[in-house]
């Protein structure tokens, strides 16, 4: 409805001024409307009050990659007013510095400002991550576009992937909802993620699992009480940052977004509500030149994301602290459940429906009489009608536990074809078709592999106390010559 909403106020020419800042949209259904109807809806979507400071964190991303990023943000119809980007590079990168002057360079009349900062790599107490990089660069870029003369309280940051594709759309909704909300500095705007820049590049187990995972992000989205964890790309004013601390840089923020919604409901006594913005952030699928390479790197990432279950210690202690106690019981504990949902459930799915049943079955019943290890008269499901009929429900259970999952991704399917055609402008032959429906063959394996295996090698590793060392994951990128680019790094 967005993205609709979207196209019918650009769908018709603008004359005068308008055109400079619109694109003319090819397909109408807007028949009814006036040219003064949509120039009137226009000049209000370009009323731009805020002052957005995109950060970029990278290191040793392909220069392409990072250009394409930019370009996609520098098409925005307000850059040249009320855009700064701020590139956080890391110092430990060789030639840093560099690479940031050329793309300063390139992009110099595409903004407002840009804002070059060094994440040095020898900070008492960091750990090497994006957390890191990102509070480093909103620190210090954030008081140089404040020594540019813009006001603090204008400020909105976006934190954004190296392969985030940001639409315009994205912007303005994140303007109107700080525009409705009653107090604009305890919002944070989330918008769901998006895999369809190279989707049909990648195996299909690493292409079923980006699905599954946008579709989760999808559902967290829907939360009616605002509190929704954001992944990857969003925003929050610099007002609420500054208020926070900004963000935590130790071992135990490695997930960053998770960890740094988290850190503003605690620190403003569960205030902070989370606003979702309907407009995708299409991003791109782990890749590289192998089948076996590229599920290796998928599952290299996946155990990164999962190592932010050090927020289900973090949120259980400020859950029952006394310094929470202002906030209502029932929202502590929602909290609670929305993070042991998001670290919990992938850790113990998979080993209940994959190995739990299938175990037992083999137990009791064995395909054969030599492997027996109870004999019939001692089986408690064949001599006592109470533990078979429970047997026969946790079968029952185990059945139909993937069915909501289901039913998600069929909403999904649908949503990607609608998003393709109408807002990424892709033909049928571009998008997904029925036949990708054999994709999800690969769920039960893709779940195991990059859900359920991470997960658990998380939950024991902190247990166990060890650390891994922070790596991001391989991608190729096709340049404006075709040539792939090949990122690789530990970060």
């Amino acid at each position: 409805m967005t993205i609709r909403k979207w196209n019918k106020r650009l769908d018709k020419t603008i004359t005068g001024n308008k055109k400079q800042d619109t694109e003319i949209i090819k397909h109408s259904n807007s028949d009814d409307e006036t040219l003064e109807d949509v120039e009137e809806k226009l000049q209000y979507y370009q009323d731009t009050h805020y002052f957005h400071a995109f950060i970029l964190p990278n290191y040793s991303e392909p220069e392409g990659l990072l250009k394409d990023t930019i370009e996609r943000i520098a098409s925005h119809s307000t850059a040249q007013t009320h855009y700064g980007l701020i590139l956080a590079m890391e110092q430990s990168e060789p030639g840093w510095e560099a690479k940031a002057r050329r793309l300063q360079s390139y992009f110099s009349d595409r903004f407002a400002h840009i804002v070059i900062t060094g994440h040095p790599s020898d900070i008492p107490g960091e750990s090497r991550g994006k957390g890191s990089n990102v509070a480093y660069a909103a620190r210090h870029g954030c008081m140089e576009l404040i020594e540019q003369g813009i006001d603090r309280r204008r400020i909105i940051i976006t934190v954004s992937d190296s392969d985030s594709a940001i639409p315009e759309l994205y912007i303005r909704e994140v303007e109107e909802a700080l525009h409705k909300a009653e107090d604009p500095y305890h919002l944070l705007c989330a918008p769901p993620i998006f895999f369809s820049r190279n989707c049909f590049d990648v195996p299909a187990a690493v292409r079923v699992t980006d699905i599954t995972w946008s579709a989760m992000v999808m559902s967290n989205l829907s939360n009616s009480r605002g509190m929704c964890i954001p992944c990857s790309n969003y925003s929050l004013s610099m007002v609420l940052a500054d208020k926070v601390g900004y963000w935590d840089t130790d071992a135990d923020a490695v997930g960053e977004d998770m960890h740094m919604w988290l850190k503003c409901f605690w620190k403003t006594q569960g205030q902070v509500r989370t606003a979702p913005i309907y407009v995708p952030i299409n991003l791109t699928n782990v890749q590289t030149e192998s089948y076996f390479s590229n599920v290796s790197a998928r599952y290299v990432q996946a155990k990164r994301h999962y190592n932010g279950v050090a927020d289900v210690a973090y949120t259980l202690k400020n859950a029952f602290q006394s310094s929470s106690s202002s906030i209502s019981l029932f929202e502590r504990l929602k909290v609670c459940f929305i993070i042991l949902e998001a670290h919990m459930v992938p850790a113990t799915s998979g080993w209940l429906m994959f190995a739990a049943v299938p175990l037992m079955q083999f137990i009791l019943f064995p395909p054969f009489a030599s492997l027996a290890l109870i004999a019939p008269s001692d089986n408690p499901i064949l001599t006592s009608e109470f533990f078979g009929h429970l047997w026969s429900l946790i079968r029952i259970i185990t059945l139909c536990l993937p069915l909501p999952l289901f039913g998600t991704l069929a909403v999904y399917e649908q949503l990607h074809r609608a998003i393709d055609r109408e807002f990424l402008f892709k033909s049928k032959q571009e998008s997904r078709k029925w036949s990708h429906l054999f994709d999800y063959i690969n769920l039960p394996v893709a779940a195991w592999l990059f859900m359920t295996l991470p997960s658990t090698l998380a939950c024991v590793k902190r247990l166990l106390n060890r650390q891994e060392k922070y790596i991001t994951s391989e991608k190729l990128f096709r340049g404006d010559s075709n040539g792939l680019i090949v990122s690789s790094s530990n970060a």
